[in-house]
């Protein structure tokens, strides 16, 4: 039986949480040398920081590295040890699920390092979805689909966006038909509805660098049920000015699984346009919604205040909390993909 069928689905980021996971960087191809882990390490307790203001946090450590963290998160951040390759706890962590009647259930997507990426490492990660679930007390639905947390977004009413670069890529599911995707996700998320991009933005593919090839969560979130958050890059001498007016205008032509035509929200990019040597990809769509917070990404740029000032007409009744996210991007992500909710699975 798939999740779906079992009554569980996938709630909004912005449905109330009981906790928010993340990983701790340890040595790996990503953070190569001593300097670059400790300010690896740094930019994430930055972030558990930020979200522990309003909401519990664990942070799983490869073994022996717990001591360390909590040296520098601190006593009120909770730490399990627990095997692992890299720290982003959005990808290969499991997606969480809830049901009417407040049970809690998560999907182990198949995971296999971003496409087979030549400088990713797996073994463990593969494993780990499995292994917070379990932690967590959920029950976990194993799916055949090479798929991670920051390829999806819903909006709790049955809509989730996917980027075809993602999920139909060959590096992650060769022979699999946009069909058999959709049924896939809708059967383990709960939702009835994909709403397609064609790619992500320029910087999130090789050559040079880290990416994902793709994901969504740099490019376009849901704000609330019919209102999508847009990543705009005003400057024409950036590739992704282009793509990005091609996904802003899609997604105006778009409803979504109860039929409204999409609201979009365009946040445009920070100034900067390259970031160790590359087209840079850096995003303020890639933030966390955590009870009554918004933590949003930061770049020291002059659009930072313009972002959190959209950010807090999106969503009132939140605080939002800039974080200085360069560290993180430099890595390949942002403040999303080193988080992941469990929902609480007592609200209806």
């Amino acid at each position: 039986m798939s999740a779906a069928a079992d009554g569980f689905r996938m709630p909004a980021e912005w449905a109330p949480h009981e906790r928010t996971w993340m990983a701790w960087p340890g040595p790996n191809p990503t953070f190569d040398g001593p300097d670059d882990v400790a300010a690896a390490r740094a930019a994430w307790a930055s972030v558990a920081h930020a979200v522990r203001r309003f909401e519990p946090v664990t942070v799983v450590c490869g073994p022996g590295q717990a001591a360390e963290a909590t040296a520098l998160l601190g006593p009120g951040i909770d730490t399990v040890e627990r095997d692992l390759d890299d720290a982003w706890m959005r990808d290969i962590g499991p997606t969480f699920l809830t049901d009417d009647r407040g049970r809690l259930a998560a999907v182990d997507w198949r995971f296999n390092g971003w496409g087979a990426q030549p400088w990713a490492r797996w073994e463990h990660d593969a494993r780990i979805a499995a292994s917070v679930a379990d932690l967590a007390g959920a029950r976990t639905y194993a799916s055949t689909l090479v798929n991670e947390g920051g390829a999806i977004h819903v909006d709790g009413e049955g809509t989730v966006l996917l980027t075809e670069t993602v999920q139909l890529g060959p590096e992650r599911n060769p022979g699999w038909t946009r069909d058999e995707v959709e049924a896939e996700i809708h059967a383990q998320l709960g939702t009835r509805k994909a709403i397609w991009l064609p790619r992500g933005l320029t910087g999130d593919y090789p050559p040079g660098g880290f990416g994902t090839l793709g994901h969504v969560d740099i490019v376009a979130a849901f704000a609330r049920p019919g209102v999508v958050v847009a990543h705009s890059q005003p400057d024409p001498a950036h590739p992704d000015h282009e793509i990005t007016e091609e996904i802003i205008g899609l997604l105006r032509a778009r409803t979504d699984a109860h039929g409204r035509p999409l609201e979009v929200v365009e946040v445009p990019a920070p100034t900067e346009l390259e970031a160790d040597g590359r087209w840079a990809d850096h995003s303020y769509i890639n933030h966390y919604l955590c009870n009554g917070g918004v933590v949003l990404c930061a770049f020291d740029d002059p659009r930072d205040e313009e972002a959190a000032a959209i950010f807090r007409r999106l969503f009132p009744d939140r605080m939002v909390t800039l974080v200085d996210a360069r560290t993180i991007f430099a890595g390949g992500g942002g403040i999303h993909c080193i988080t992941q909710q469990q929902p609480r699975a007592d609200v209806r």
